[in-house]
C-alpha cells in the first residue's frame, strides 16, 4: 500500500485537487466553499473506496475476494462516511493551501485507510 499511495495516489490527488481549484475559480462564496467539498467527496466515492479495498487483497493474496461484495462494502463504507468525509474536505479544501492539500490529505486517507479496511467487518 505504501507503493499505491507513494505512486498512484501521489500521482492523482494533487493533480485532483489542483483540477478542483481550476475549475471553481470563477465561484464566490457559499457556492464556491459547496463545490470543491462536493468535488472532493466525489473523487473519493465507492469506486475508489473498491480499488483501495482490492489493492488491501491484491497484496495480502486474496485475490478471490476481490468480487461484487466488496464492492457493496464499499458503498456502505462511503454512506457511512460522508459526515467525517463533509468536514475533513471542507477543512481541506477551502482551509489548507493547495501546496499543503496533499500533505493534508495523506494524513486524513491514512486515518480513513484503517476505516476501509475495517469497513469490511463492519458492513459485512
Amino acid at each position: 500500500m505504501i507503493l499505491v499511495g507513494a505512486t498512484i495516489y501521489a500521482f492523482e490527488i494533487p493533480n485532483y485537487f489542483a483540477w478542483i481549484d481550476r475549475k471553481t475559480s470563477n465561484i464566490n462564496g457559499i457556492k464556491k466553499t459547496l463545490a470543491k467539498t462536493g468535488l472532493a467527496i466525489a473523487y473519493f466515492n465507492p469506486l475508489w473506496i473498491f480499488r483501495h479495498l482490492a489493492f488491501i487483497k491484491l497484496f495480502s493474496g486474496n485475490y478471490e475476494q476481490i468480487n461484487s461484495n466488496l464492492m457493496i462494502i464499499a458503498l456502505w463504507s462511503f454512506l457511512a462516511n460522508i459526515p467525517i468525509s463533509f468536514i475533513a474536505n471542507y477543512i481541506i479544501q477551502n482551509k489548507i493551501r493547495l501546496d499543503w492539500r496533499f500533505m493534508a490529505s495523506a494524513i486524513f486517507s491514512a486515518l480513513m485507510a484503517i476505516y476501509y479496511a475495517l469497513s469490511e467487518t463492519i458492513f459485512q
